[in-house]
């Protein structure tokens, strides 16, 4: 069973942002997975680098079609990434310092997947009518 599902309400109707979406909900069931099955820290690392690396190449992808796109809320988008950035940063230290610690990767995992669906629900449904009026889908 995942713990984080994607459902159709998480869908912009911009067929690549939603892959990309599709593809975070996966890592972030990939290291739930991964804690869940005792794999240790090693093994979580790896998964964790994985979700921190494809997530800076989601905010990259997504900040410059919004700037492409001329979206006025574009920076302040951006700072957003920005903000959850640096936060993941922290929590991979504090993942890392705990070790096999799963009171630690479930917070980690609880914060990054509310930030998520947050994220695409309210500040990502933003923009996107916008997107799609200018032919993005």
């Amino acid at each position: 069973m995942s713990a984080f599902v994607w459902e159709d309400k998480y869908s912009l109707h911009i067929a690549e942002i939603d892959r990309q979406h599709q593809k975070l909900f996966a890592l972030f069931n990939e290291l739930y997975d991964a804690m869940q099955q005792g794999h240790g820290s090693e093994v979580i690392d790896k998964v964790l680098t994985s979700v921190v690396d494809y997530t800076a190449y989601h905010f990259a992808f997504e900040e410059k079609l919004l700037k492409e796109a001329g979206y006025r809320e574009e920076a302040a988008h951006r700072a957003e990434h920005g903000k959850l950035a640096e936060q993941a940063k922290l929590l991979a230290q504090r993942l890392k310092s705990a070790g096999d610690d799963p009171t630690v990767v479930i917070a980690t995992l609880k914060f990054l997947g509310d930030w998520l669906a947050r994220h695409i629900l309210v500040s990502d449904k933003s923009f996107a009518p916008f997107l799609i009026a200018r032919g993005v889908h």
